[in-house]
């Protein structure tokens, strides 16, 4: 059998610039890896994480179940297009075995095999209708292609508010993708009216078009739709490496970087290559935005800060005007490390390798008081004296020895500079941080600001010494007995802090704090789904109104459950929702305190 015409050439010339530049690409990523990073692949290569990474490619890459979890409706979109363009490869492959045996078959030889294969016998091999088998295949994809028509024109209908908006080379690829199948059915269809060698649909096609006209349009229509076929493939292979559809291939290598432990950091790495260009720019992460919804920014959002430092067309405008609260990152479908690659960003655009602003922490020690237990206010909660004066009753309550880190000013945490990308400054205070609480030898660290529990327990070098955030460490006081807590009737709805829920795991302990001193009721979104204050101390773009915008948003949220007041455990969330509605608005700390026995 003759697997030659002139109309492959186009396909032929896509794939080989398609394999170039992805081999290209990888090699390149992959070499410039640090050698601590290569030394992970090495140590987990032959390990039950590769076994447990091919899992995840055929569950997300293929099957899109994070997709499905968000959306059914996307997630069947994107598994009909996915998975159902995989198997009309792998059947395609079966049967053309099916039918040549052992024949060595070019690269081509399954994409256009009803084509090639007229002289053969058509009839069922192995028991299988092939045929009838490849045309429920091409429908179900059909089915995904008509969907991601829709999408576009009706995205609300598709449970998007918004979709994103494509570079050209996105343009050339979707357009592509979009006639590749509804070409391949005209293609097979009309090779069917003249050799009746189709299946159910293409042979029902191809009998209506022989029954509407002569077999010499048919052949003049069928070498043009093949030529069609193959040059829209070829031009979604060749634009490809160049758009958002990178992401077929490249979330493959990512998943099993990431099962052998690799992870992007502070600093921007070659790492991040492949998290740049996994990204599929679905658009899932644009909704649940704050910014988008409340603000009006509709050019800041996760996918087009992927897409911009992708291209190296990102700005500082785009970096830094982002809440980092992570809604984002909870809905990504792929996984990314959003809020990572958003800080080595800033890292690139902002820091200093030296900068002597912060000289004066050197010698710093305002601290008082002994205890093996410290306390560490943090910058907001010095700025909110209610929460400070709550928690030394509690401390008094439970005959808590206290030493107080910066009751009467200190050093910050550091979390809010390395936030706005000045890791080298930030790293200063944290090593200053780390001294003073081992001079003072203290066995636990308390803390009421979620924003300094997180860099406390990421990014200090704390062995030995327990940090925990006040919620933790007032319901552990409460369980052991030594504070005891009056319930009453009044009825509280809590709002869980980004730092504290998304960034830190804990939603129970503030909730079970709650209910010991009276009712609770959940808000709408809470928990993963919690909304951001608006006042996050990563957003260094985002002006007063827009947080105000925000506050006003999520102060009605909270309100709309009926509760008598609002409780946060995080004192900058606290300021900031208070400036969104008239309901009062307590730390967590205030009602424990107010409930005291």
């Amino acid at each position: 059998m003759n697997f030659y015409d002139g109309f492959i050439i186009p396909f032929v010339v896509g794939c080989a610039v398609l394999f170039t530049v992805v081999l290209y690409k990888y090699v390149r990523w992959f070499v410039r890896l640090p050698a601590a990073d290569k030394r992970l692949v090495r140590r987990n290569f032959f390990s039950m994480q590769t076994l447990r990474g091919i899992g995840e490619v055929f569950s997300e890459c293929l099957l899109h179940r994070r997709i499905f979890r968000v959306n059914p409706l996307l997630g069947y979109m994107h598994m009909s297009l996915a998975f159902g363009w995989f198997l009309l490869i792998v059947v395609g492959w079966i049967e053309t075995i099916a039918y040549l045996g052992g024949r060595l078959v070019p690269i081509h030889g399954h994409v256009f095999f009803k084509y090639f294969s007229t002289s053969l016998p058509h009839h069922p091999v192995w028991g299988i209708d092939f045929s009838s088998v490849m045309d429920a295949l091409l429908l179900f994809v059909l089915s995904g292609v008509l969907l991601a028509w829709f999408k576009r024109l009706r995205s609300r209908a598709m449970g998007l508010r918004r979709t994103t908006k494509h570079t050209l080379g996105d343009r050339v690829a979707l357009s592509a993708l979009w006639f590749v199948f509804p070409l391949r059915l005209l293609a097979e269809s009309l090779t069917s009216a003249i050799f009746h060698n189709g299946g159910f649909l293409t042979g029902a096609i191809g009998d209506a078009l022989a029954a509407a006209m002569p077999l010499r349009t048919l052949s003049t229509l069928e070498s043009s739709a093949w030529w069609l076929y193959s040059c829209a493939l070829g031009v979604f292979f060749v634009s490809m490496p160049f758009s958002r559809y990178m992401h077929i291939f490249t979330e493959v290598p990512l998943i099993f970087l990431r099962r052998w432990g690799i992870r992007s950091g502070e600093k921007p790495k070659s790492f991040d290559h492949f998290q740049l260009e996994a990204c599929s720019r679905c658009g899932i992460c644009i909704d649940p935005c704050q910014l988008q919804r409340d603000a009006g920014f509709n050019n800041v959002q996760s996918v087009y800060f992927i897409r911009d430092r992708r291209y190296n067309m990102l700005r500082p405008e785009v970096a830094d005007n982002c809440l980092m609260c992570g809604r984002c990152e909870q809905r990504c479908p792929v996984g990314l490390d959003l809020n990572t690659l958003r800080l080595n960003s800033r890292s690139r655009l902002h820091d200093t390798p030296s900068d002597r602003r912060y000289d004066y922490t050197a010698g710093i020690d305002r601290s008082s008081g002994t205890g093996k237990t410290g306390y560490f206010a943090g910058c907001m909660t010095l700025l909110s004296p209610k929460i400070l004066r709550a928690m030394e009753r509690i401390f008094n309550a439970s005959g808590e020895e206290v030493w107080w880190a910066d009751r009467e000013g200190g050093v910050c945490c550091g979390r809010p500079l390395k936030l706005a990308g000045e890791t080298n400054a930030a790293t200063r205070m944290m090593r200053y941080n780390e001294e003073l609480f081992r001079r003072h030898g203290i066995t636990t660290l308390v803390t009421s600001c979620p924003i300094c529990l997180r860099v406390f327990r990421e990014d200090y070098r704390l062995e030995g010494i327990e940090v925990l955030h006040h919620s933790e460490y007032i319901l552990r006081l409460a369980k052991a007995g030594r504070l005891q807590i009056e319930p009453g009737e009044e009825l509280f709805t809590y709002h869980d802090p980004c730092e504290l829920g998304r960034g830190c795991g804990i939603y129970e302990e503030p909730r079970e704090l709650i209910r010991c001193a009276g009712k609770l009721v959940e808000p709408a979104e809470t928990r993963e789904e919690a909304l951001c204050c608006g006042s996050s101390v990563a957003n260094t773009a985002l002006n007063d109104l827009g947080q105000q915008r925000i506050a006003r948003s999520v102060g009605a949220s909270l309100g709309e459950t009926g509760a008598d007041a609002i409780v946060t455990a995080c004192p900058l969330c606290k300021k900031a929702i208070a400036r969104g509605t008239d309901r009062p608005v307590y730390d967590l700390a205030e009602v424990v305190e107010r409930h005291l026995a």
